[in-house]
């Protein structure tokens, strides 16, 4: 049927009725599942500026027709280089290019800036084998039509690395750490799963962090006022800019978001004599909650850790949620309960030699990413056995 199938770029959301992209990106009733591949919040990043011209992400989202009817799209964008995906191949980039080759400018299907697994092959209900198949295909049509080195589908479900390798993609692991709820009624119930030892270290990071002398604060929808993305700028300016060099996002963003995201949005302040003087930007999706950003101005023991991954904790479990995902990297996150999960990419690489070298470098890969998981695993601060004693 992927023949009876048009396959289209448009360099902009604006160019289509946000109804069209949101049918494939999230269908059903009630929140989205996942907030970062709707219309709204990737038009936050068009009109902020935060991509397009002069910022390496050159929007080329794919749409895939059938008898007029939109059936598939992607986040899709074409890249001067390989910052902000977070599934890093600078490496390929050095090699290919020393071998004389020119790895950029690449596509990249993913959600700029954004370590966080979803779909990335979106597909209208009832449409899924058949709109994944047209998109991959289309995708590597245009690199193939202006002689791209690659194609990198970033983040991606299982779902989509089962579908992907059967087109031929390349399978690339990695490993995120999350926390996940077991039905917890409280903190404390979660806490009573833990070791002895790594409950008592959780409960006097908290008490530390509650004596920096004020309050902390979760606020969503309304209760955010601009002058918390004033407070807050101010902070992912600070850990952009020792992280990256130069922030991703733009001040603009932030007010995008507050417009059109806000009631998606979890914001945790530490405010003392009136004053934000840290915070944490989380994205509430249908059953996850997603930390994103932290910063802050004055240096609190334990701050961090409370507002990033406690806080997040609590809410998830007061809401409900079953997850809790905290961005990319961090052992520290072992000792809190987050726990090392598998993260998928798909790759397609033009030059035949060099996809044989990948192919062969991820296969090395996968096998230690998955040792790397089990033992790390077996580090996990949770009791080995219900029956395992406790001296609080």
């Amino acid at each position: 049927m992927t023949d009876q199938i048009e396959i289209s770029l448009i360099n902009s959301l604006g160019a289509m009725p946000p109804e069209n992209w949101d049918t494939c990106a999230a269908p059903g009733e009630g929140r989205p599942e996942d907030p970062f591949v709707t219309y709204r919040f990737l038009m936050a990043l068009e009109r902020s500026g935060s991509v397009g011209p002069g910022t390496g992400w050159q929007p080329s989202y794919l749409v895939a027709r059938a008898e007029d009817q939109v059936i598939a799209v992607a986040p899709m964008y074409a890249k001067s280089h390989s910052q902000g995906e977070y599934v890093f191949d600078h490496n390929w980039a050095h090699a290919y290019e020393r071998a004389g080759g020119r790895y950029y400018p690449k596509l990249q299907i993913a959600v700029p800036f954004t370590p966080v697994t979803g779909r990335r092959l979106l597909t209208r209900p009832g449409f899924e084998s058949v709109g994944q198949a047209a998109l991959v295909q289309g995708a590597v049509e245009v690199a193939e039509q202006n002689r791209l080195s690659s194609l990198h589908l970033t983040f991606c479900t299982d779902d989509e690395v089962a579908a992907g390798r059967t087109m031929g993609l390349m399978h690339r692991t990695g490993q995120q750490f999350h926390w996940d709820n077991a039905g917890y009624a409280t903190f404390d119930d979660f806490l009573a799963a833990l070791s002895s030892r790594k409950r008592k270290n959780i409960r006097k990071e908290r008490a530390q962090a509650q004596g920096f002398g004020g309050e902390i604060v979760q606020l969503t929808g309304d209760d955010i006022k601009p002058d918390h993305w004033d407070a807050f700028w101010t902070f992912y300016q600070d850990t952009g800019g020792r992280k990256w060099g130069t922030p991703y996002l733009t001040r603009a963003f932030f007010d995008k978001l507050h417009d059109t995201m806000r009631d998606d949005v979890l914001l945790v302040l530490a405010i003392r004599d009136g004053r934000a003087i840290a915070g944490a930007l989380n994205f509430i999706g249908r059953d996850r909650l997603f930390g994103r950003y932290w910063g802050c101005t004055e240096y609190h023991p334990s701050l961090h850790f409370e507002i990033c991954y406690y806080q997040a904790i609590d809410y998830a479990i007061v809401q409900g949620l079953r997850r809790v995902e905290a961005g990319a990297q961090g052992e520290h996150k072992l000792a809190r309960g987050y726990l090392p999960n598998t993260t998928h990419s798909l790759h397609w690489i033009a030059d035949p030699g060099f996809a044989r070298a990948v192919e062969e470098y991820l296969v090395a890969e996968r096998a230690a990413v998955a040792e790397e998981v089990e033992v790390l695993t077996s580090y996990g601060p949770f009791k080995s056995t219900p029956e395992e004693e406790d001296h609080d």
